[in-house]
């Protein structure tokens, strides 16, 4: 009989974007659930609450079923291991991921053996998009209606009073 595998996708998604998204669907057809972890990111300014994130986030991906949303504080190793997940998804876009996320998935690797990481890259038309940039963009007056979904959009012109 197979094993479920679970996968876990952190991240701070402030706010998701439809690059996300896109890997989201691509962890879904590779894996039996997966776990949008939404970090509480304490060492960040977010522009979205933790609330906010974890809601924007659920509308989202409502049309996912396999996907669960759930917030995490601390190690992110130690939340995949507390929800019995096998995988850590990890997005690359660029060589900078890759040297970054490398890095970061041999030491979860030291420290969580049991959890491998899975290296996935969006399509080649959103591998441009980051939340950083879609942030900054909509807080300067942009347009980011092609780089988040609706529910994004509504939640980001919100926030920003337009």
């Amino acid at each position: 009989m197979p094993t479920l595998v679970r996968a876990v996708f952190p991240g701070t998604f402030d706010p998701i974007t439809l690059g996300h998204e896109d890997m989201l669907r691509r962890a879904c057809a590779l894996f039996g659930e997966v776990i949008v972890a939404v970090a509480m990111a304490h060492h960040k300014k977010t522009l979205f609450t933790l609330d906010e994130r974890l809601s924007i986030t659920r509308q989202a991906l409502a049309d996912m079923p396999k996907v669960r949303v759930e917030p995490f504080e601390g190690l992110v190793t130690e939340f995949a291991v507390a929800h019995h997940a096998q995988v850590m998804v990890r997005g690359l876009r660029s060589g900078t991921d890759f040297d970054y996320e490398l890095q970061l998935a041999s030491m979860n690797r030291h420290l969580r053996p049991q959890v491998d990481t899975a290296f996935l890259t969006p399509a080649p038309q959103l591998q441009c998009i980051s939340s950083t940039l879609v942030r900054e963009i909509a807080t300067l007056g942009g347009d980011v209606g092609q780089l988040v979904s609706p529910t994004v959009l509504a939640a980001l012109q919100a926030r920003l009073g337009r």
